[in-house]
């Protein structure tokens, strides 16, 4: 799906903010989303009162939901507080009503549960961090172990750091690989991690095993908001 548009049209983009989400899966998009030529980028949220992200870091939206015009590039991201927000109907009637519209649906991290939430994963390839991407297919979705998966103008990002390689990548699907590529030199987006331990399969064991042990509670009640959530939802995957 060919997602262009025309540089004259000016695109409004919007980002989700909630309490307890992962700041880089906002901030990291941000930096792109920010500089994509012709367009007006916002924070929206239930509220206009300061926040926190999971860390503690202190965040604030630009305007509430009711506030909200038609946005040409929806943003979710996620966090441990995405788990409050899978049974927020404010908040996910919001998102169907957005992404319905939307030229560009894009989540990072567990903002793909969601989407899955808001049943807009069925029948979808998608992505989302590797501790929760089994959880993918009680929302009907088919599960892509990849770093960013698109399917149609739906933009999944894999976890956290992932989210400034998705948002580069719908960069260059709005406004061409020009401008997604100047804003990625703007950046200076070019990373040399010292460690090759950035995923499951190239961690060290012992590193891998501590990291599941620290996420053990967060995916415990994340697979049980799963099956609850799938269960009202009915979806063909269960």
């Amino acid at each position: 799906m060919n997602l262009q548009i025309a540089p004259e049209t000016h695109l409004q983009i919007g980002s989700l903010i909630f309490d307890r989400l992962d700041q880089i899966d906002l901030t990291g998009p941000f930096e792109v989303f920010s500089r994509i030529p012709n367009s007006t980028y916002r924070i929206y949220g239930k509220s206009t009162a300061p926040l926190r992200d999971l860390r503690g870091l202190r965040m604030i939206a630009d305007a509430t939901l009711a506030e909200t015009p038609q946005l040409d590039l929806l943003h979710i991201p996620g966090g441990f507080g995405q788990e409050a927000i899978m049974d927020d109907e404010e908040v996910l009637g919001w998102i169907r009503g957005q992404a319905k519209d939307a030229r560009c649906v894009f989540s990072v991290c567990t903002g793909a549960l969601i989407l899955g939430a808001a049943g807009l994963l069925q029948g979808r390839r998608a992505t989302t961090h590797w501790a929760s991407i089994d959880l993918l297919h009680y929302f009907g979705a088919t599960v892509v172990d990849k770093r960013v998966v698109k399917d149609g103008k739906f933009v999944f990002a894999a976890g956290v750091t992932s989210g400034i390689d998705g948002a580069l990548r719908v960069a260059a699907d709005l406004r061409g690989d020009e401008v997604a590529q100047g804003i990625q030199l703007g950046i200076a987006y070019a990373p040399e991690p010292p460690f090759n331990a950035g995923s499951p399969e190239t961690a060290p064991p012992a590193v891998l095993a501590r990291a599941r042990e620290a996420m053990r509670q967060i995916s415990e009640q994340r697979v049980a908001t799963a099956r609850r959530i799938a269960a009202r939802l009915g979806p063909a995957a269960a």
